[in-house]
């Protein structure tokens, strides 16, 4: 079925103008076209006239880049916003200013209640800026010795707490270590305040649950900010219960209904760690299926294993650091068999979370047993890919399978060097993020930001998928520079590549009759010297037909 995402949303007002003289990219290429006419919402002329009837409205884009609205692949929407209206800590850089903010969160949040009860939470720390990567709760109950705090870092994997946090948790050298997390502790065998993967659950179970304005809060803050990157569409890569948030699929389901999401979104439904009987569960996800209007639900997550920075992500040989070790696998082989089946059967897309090259592989080889049986029209993809063996990099176009990158993190920036790249070796450093071979093979590729792990600029991902480096990274040499990709192929990841993982007809292009949702450029990046991507920004997003921002008014950049 179609899905019916052309209706605007309610008590918003169409948009009705005309952009002229652009740099137009369709979601495939640049075509002979300068100017595109929008009327009560909808894309109504796209030519190298100014339109026969010109409107009131004229947005002069002055040689820019107009492309369709971007489409984020994996993105955390809901969560991100939260940990936003929270104690923020994605723009900090060094403890020291970590600890600055927290302390000013502290003091500004203190008449909330007793103590105990008054949870501190948020997110977005860097692991960069703790030694070995792990911060302790020493650090936390110098602050407060009395309220609980939990912090997510900025890639969700760890969490980062206080002895007040523990200690209502019950968390001590006794407590078991669950299955595939890790508790960090000293040499007497005692917590110390950093818990990753499923051990952050031992906390995170406690925090007092997110009320229903809270959530309609995080989505609101998220999808306005971005917007504000030109993402008209994005998958939030998990819808369910995780690292402490509460489930926002009613959250989504209320703003699709009463017109403030104006996106347009697909939920993956979260698939638990715990799972003993897949048919049971398959039923139960299916009773959450939702598959028209601008919120659906056709997708489902895996997470197949952790990250590099906790030695949590899965390898076929071990780690090359002291600790050394393979990670960890979230589930068995016949796990993931027995469920990718049933969810193909069942009609589901799959998403997965794959780091480490044995998780990539064990994806692939469920995939692949699929066999015959597999629907044709299957939208299955692998996200993060970050450390993929050569061999594997051709049985993604094999199999149909998308290679879903986070291009952002392909570059040599503080955890690359201090925390990856000791970890990896040098083989399996080389094997990192390797787009221009996913691109050479014949894969389908889309991108996503993993937001708030890192930022939702595509204009930042697709400077560091050019250019393997960005102005920013403490390492300006390139990560594996012969895996780097042109601006047009990382365009039309982020546009169409992501919008057919959507099943989106609205999304992906700029067609004739179709809703509006586009995104123009301050300025066009396919002329610009490729170390300057970076520095684009979006001075005008349409989504749904609705103008959702909007600095065209401002200067220009020369």
């Amino acid at each position: 079925m179609t899905p019916d995402t052309t209706a605007a949303p309610a008590g918003a007002t169409p948009a009705d103008l005309d952009i002229v003289d652009a740099v137009v990219f369709d979601g495939a290429e640049v075509i002979a076209a300068t100017s595109v006419s929008i009327r009560d919402g909808r894309i109504a002329t796209v030519g190298t006239l100014a339109p026969a009837t010109p409107h009131t409205r004229t947005v002069d884009a002055a040689g820019a880049l107009l492309t369709p609205g971007f489409v984020d692949a994996h993105v955390h929407t809901t969560f991100g916003g939260l940990e936003s209206l929270g104690c923020d800590l994605s723009g900090t850089h060094g403890a020291d200013e970590v600890r600055a903010v927290i302390a000013d969160h502290l003091a500004a949040t203190a008449d909330r209640g007793e103590a105990s009860a008054n949870w501190l939470v948020g997110g977005g720390w860097s692991m960069a800026d703790f030694a070995g990567g792990v911060p302790t709760a020493d650090l936390l109950d110098d602050l407060s010795a009395d309220r609980p705090i939990l912090l997510l870092s900025a890639d969700h994997h760890s969490a980062w707490v206080n002895s007040a946090a523990m200690r209502l948790a019950g968390l001590d050298a006794r407590t078991p270590t669950p299955e595939g997390g890790v508790i960090e502790k000293d040499a007497a065998g005692e917590p110390i305040g950093c818990l990753h993967e499923s051990a952050m659950d031992l906390v995170s179970s406690h925090l007092p649950p997110s009320s229903d304005e809270d959530l309609r809060a995080g989505l609101l803050a998220g999808q306005s900010y971005l917007a504000s990157f030109g993402v008209t569409a994005w998958m939030d890569a998990i819808v369910g219960d995780y690292g402490g948030h509460r489930s926002n699929f009613d959250s989504y389901v209320r703003a699709a209904e009463s017109g403030e999401l104006t996106a347009e979104v697909v939920g993956s439904l979260w698939w638990p760690r715990d799972v003993d009987d897949v048919p049971a569960q398959v039923a139960e996800l299916t009773t959450r299926r939702r598959t028209d209007g601008s919120f659906r639900t056709t997708s489902v997550k895996f997470m197949l294993d952790g990250i590099v920075e906790s030695r949590t992500a899965a390898m076929s040989e071990e780690y090359t650091c002291g600790c050394g070790g393979f990670g960890t696998s979230y589930f068995t082989r016949e796990h993931l068999h027995e469920a990718f089946a049933a969810l193909d059967t069942a009609g589901f897309d799959i998403h997965c979370h794959a780091i480490g090259d044995a998780a990539v592989r064990a994806a692939l080889d469920a995939f692949a047993a699929l066999g015959a049986d597999r629907r044709p029209d299957a939208r299955h993809h692998i996200a993060h890919v970050q450390v993929v063996d050569p061999a594997d990099i051709p049985r993604f176009a094999d199999l149909g399978i998308t290679a879903n990158l986070q291009a952002l993190w392909a570059s040599r920036d503080e955890q690359m060097v201090d925390l990856n790249i000791p970890c990896l070796g040098e083989q399996r450093t080389d094997w990192q993020y390797p787009f221009r071979g996913f691109a050479d093979s014949g894969t389908h590729l889309a991108m996503g930001s993993d937001w708030p792990v890192s930022t939702p600029n595509p204009w930042d991902a697709i400077h560091v998928a050019v250019n393997r480096s960005h102005p920013e990274s403490s390492d300006p040499a390139p990560l594996v520079p012969a895996q780097a990709i042109d601006v047009a192929t990382a365009l039309r990841a982020y546009t169409a590549g992501s919008a057919h993982l959507l099943r989106s007809e609205a999304n992906g292009g700029i067609r004739l009759g179709e809703r509006a949702n586009l995104a123009l450029a301050d300025r066009n990046p396919l002329d610009l010297d490729p170390g300057r991507i970076s520095e684009t920004r979006t001075a005008l997003t349409i989504a749904g037909g609705i103008v959702v921002h909007d600095t065209t008014s401002e200067e220009r950049p020369s």
